[in-house]
């Protein structure tokens, strides 16, 4: 069975928020914080270290 990745992040996300219930902000920090490290100078290294 093929699931997509971006499903897949979308259930793991919605059980996490609702089975640790972390506060918004947290959650709202580490998206942003994602989102720019992806378009960073650091993201070579963190594909390599991903891969």
């Amino acid at each position: 069975m093929d699931v997509p990745l971006w499903l897949a992040l979308i259930v793991v996300g919605w059980l996490g928020v609702k089975l640790i219930r972390p506060p918004w902000w947290l959650i709202a920090v580490l998206l942003l914080g994602g989102y720019l490290l992806a378009d960073s100078l650091l993201s070579p290294v963190i594909d390599t270290a991903v891969k």
